[in-house]
């Protein structure tokens, strides 16, 4: 099999469809699917489940997987070694990270890491968590910033600490206190949340769906919102509360169109891992960026 069937391959088990593989890929569809009708041709077994546009893997798809993913890493760890070793050019520093990571104190340390390092180029790419995992796990990111330790032994989870998360509200919204005792005053209030990840209690939906749960309501309203800036900018219109980081909302509370609202109780808290390959090439990028997350 090539190497170029083995990416296919990986990247829709990724992204669970040909059409989104091949923009990742910036390839054609009819060349995506010709690469995988090859691949499953060699191997005598269909790889994926096809269902509209959504493609899972099928028995031996999840066989082949593991195997397809270590054979991309060591190739991507092979071309890392060499372009250090040879000096030339920019060092190539790719990082996956989780979006609402992007919008923490961890961009501050990366453009310290970029002025500190001219001679290193970072390609930055965002993700749900379980794809930042996915993407270190292939070698299409050097390292990864999630939510959570990943429990695969094929990767090294790095605790960078935690995020409290505090109810955010409106600069105008009708409880001007900044302090309450429970979630009791807030209980006919549209929360928004981030889509449920599948498998992932610990997401920021998991944490709403419980700290809500134990507040005694039972059927909360929630409206799903998957971006971060969308969250905010309809909180500032009114439209609704939600729990997130204060790093998030820093700009926010400077220009005062946020407020936060501490409750008495509500302990919500999310750890922030790194994720690296166990046993992957270490490049001087990633240790010096990984110093700088630890310090």
């Amino acid at each position: 099999m090539t190497f170029d069937e083995v990416e296919t391959f990986v990247c829709i088990a990724e992204v669970g469809g040909f059409t989104e593989a091949a923009r990742r890929l910036h390839r054609s569809q009819p060349a995506v699917s010709r690469r995988i009708h090859e691949l499953e041709h060699r191997l005598g077994a269909p790889l994926f489940d096809r269902t509209g546009r959504r493609a899972t893997l099928t028995d031996a798809g999840r066989a082949l997987l593991p195997y397809a993913e270590a054979a991309l890493a060591a190739v991507r760890d092979g071309e890392s070694a060499v372009r250090d070793r040879a000096g030339r050019g920019p060092t190539r520093f790719r990082l996956a990270i989780v979006g609402t990571l992007a919008d923490s104190h961890i961009v501050d340390l990366l453009r310290e890491f970029t002025a500190r390092s001219a001679d290193v180029s970072v390609d930055l790419r965002t993700a749900p968590s379980r794809e930042v995992s996915a993407l270190v796990r292939s070698g299409e990111a050097d390292l990864g910033l999630r939510y959570h330790p990943d429990p695969d032994p094929k990767l090294e989870s790095i605790p960078l600490g935690e995020e409290k998360l505090y109810v955010v509200v409106p600069a105008g919204h009708r409880i001007t206190a900044d302090r309450l005792p429970d979630l009791g005053p807030l209980h006919d209030e549209q929360w928004l949340g981030f889509p449920a990840e599948r498998g992932q209690s610990g997401s920021f939906r998991g944490i709403l769906e419980r700290q809500l749960a134990a507040a005694g309501m039972a059927n909360p309203a929630i409206t799903t919102v998957d971006s971060l800036t969308a969250q905010k900018r309809l909180i500032e219109a009114g439209f609704g509360v939600a729990l997130m980081p204060v790093a998030n909302i820093r700009e926010e509370l400077r220009i005062g169109s946020l407020r936060v609202i501490d409750v008495d109780g509500l302990d919500a808290r999310i750890p922030v891992v790194a994720v690296r390959r166990a046993g992957g090439y270490r490049s001087r990028a990633v240790t010096e960026f990984l110093a700088l997350l630890t310090h």
